[in-house]
């Protein structure tokens, strides 16, 4: 918070006296607008005191009635978990372990399973498995419910305290019951906790021709990650490279700071992303500076509904100043941004302070990127039911793009023929996907085919500078 607005209580002392003062002065006349304000505010301001009380009342009824004693801490800390996790799917209260154990996993390590969820209808929702986890391994999905825990019900507990029951010592093991859509019965899937240390960025030659990135979330070691493989990728490629593959699939989000550098790493100029918060002057603003590690490359990003928050900023940067070609399915649709801000002694308040907008001016809040050429990773993917976005949350923000103009997005501008080359679903009899082998990852090779179909119909084309 900024110093000077780290005093309203005594502001608004200020003004409920004068407006007592007013209503005992002028008795039954009519008040002129701003007295009638302060009124207002007055009432507003004694209603929610007695709010206050009435939870202090219920909180004394509690440590006195309830059957079993009660801890005070968890009981407050309880509440405020409450009140938090009511406002939006994605503001909650962390207790001092919870912070730390969060502070660790941006650093880009921490002990688990590996799986990045949410929370609806009182179960634990997997938005994605992060790359060679135990989650991944044993197969959990994007739109997974964890149900059970060790045999016991996660309904009660908050999205916090299931996440912890969830870490522990490497080594230690955990059963998890899951409902899968589409699955006639639930599924039980024994993992054995390790310490996470996902690789941020995977990375090959496609051929000799196309070199491919994966970023499988955005921590502090992401956009150096980056760097270091497009450059190693350069260097293998020889000179020969016609194209780079960025891919976003199934990547949770993560650091808004580092949406901001792995898009200025591709743009030479412009805006990469703005936030508008509640109040108008807390709006920001990120420009890109000079300067594509590239070189101009030609660019296809691969999202699908997995990719979600950081990972919908680059994409959509890319995609406004046609840096990139987006190709795959429609993200998940989150746009909003969580503060974290630390409470001393007492762990931290994630609360989601700003919707964010990208360069055009459009906010994806519960819509998500919408791909310039839409390819599904199975044939089933196109009669299946969408998997659940943020519009599908309990108390998701709404988008409030009626309220906002938003630039029209420039053409596509690729060259006659090129789209011909992409298909947008595998044919018939194509072999199941299999993540140990490329060749059957079918929105991977559109996105390659459809690279060298470019790179071919212009082959004098210069790197941008």
């Amino acid at each position: 918070m900024r110093g000077h607005r780290m005093k309203p209580g005594m502001r608004m002392v200020g003004v409920v006296a004068a407006a007592f003062a007013a209503g005992a002065v002028l008795g039954p006349v009519v008040a002129p607008p701003v007295m009638s304000a302060f009124a207002q505010e007055a009432g507003n301001r004694a209603e929610t005191y007695r709010l206050l009380n009435l939870f202090g009342d219920v909180f004394e009824r509690v440590r006195a009635e309830y059957v079993e004693p009660v801890n005070d801490r968890e009981v407050i800390e309880a509440a405020i978990n409450g009140m938090l996790q009511g406002l939006d799917p994605h503001s909650s209260y962390m207790n001092a372990r919870s912070f730390r154990d969060m502070q660790v996993q941006t650093r880009g390590e921490f002990g688990g399973l590996g799986i990045e969820v949410s929370q609806e209808g009182g179960y634990v929702k997997v938005i994605s498995p992060i790359d060679d986890t135990p989650a991944a391994r044993a197969g959990v999905k994007p739109g997974d419910l964890i149900t059970h825990l060790n045999g016991e019900s996660v309904q009660g507990l908050s999205l916090q305290e299931a996440v912890e029951k969830m870490r522990g010592e490497r080594g230690s093991a955990i059963k998890l019951t899951i409902r899968r859509p589409g699955a006639e019965s639930p599924i039980e899937l024994s993992l054995t906790r390790d310490v996470i240390r996902p690789q941020v960025a995977r990375f090959r030659m496609e051929g000799n021709d196309i070199g491919y990135v994966r970023l499988s979330s955005f921590n502090e070691q992401t956009e150096t990650a980056l760097r270091r493989a497009v450059s190693t990728l350069r260097t293998q490629a020889g000179g020969n490279l016609k194209g780079l593959i960025l891919d976003l699939r199934n990547n949770p989000g993560g650091l808004l700071d580092q949406a901001v550098q792995v898009s200025d790493d591709f743009l030479e100029q412009g805006e990469i992303v703005s936030t508008r918060a509640r109040r108008a002057d807390d709006a920001q603003r990120w420009n890109a500076k000079p300067g594509d590690i590239t070189e101009g490359l030609r660019v296809v990003v691969l999202v699908n509904g997995g990719s979600a928050s950081a990972s919908e900023i680059v994409a959509g940067a890319l995609q406004d100043h046609r840096r990139g070609i987006v190709l795959g399915t429609k993200s998940f649709g989150k746009g909003s941004v969580q503060t974290v801000m630390p409470i001393p002694g007492n762990g931290a308040i994630r609360l989601t302070t700003a919707r964010y907008y990208t360069p055009s001016g459009r906010s994806i809040q519960a819509l998500g990127i919408s791909p310039d050429v839409e390819v599904l990773a199975a044939r089933e993917e196109g009669n299946a039911p969408l998997r659940d976005r943020e519009a599908d949350l309990r108390r998701a923000l709404r988008n409030d793009n009626g309220t906002q103009e938003a630039a029209p997005l420039p053409p596509l501008n690729l060259p006659a023929g090129v789209l011909d080359k992409v298909s947008r679903m595998p044919p018939e009899g194509a072999a199941s996907f299999d993540p140990t082998k490329p060749e059957t990852d079918f929105q991977l090779q559109q996105a390659a085919a459809l690279l060298r179909a470019w790179a071919a119909a212009e082959p004098q084309r210069r790197a941008a500078r």
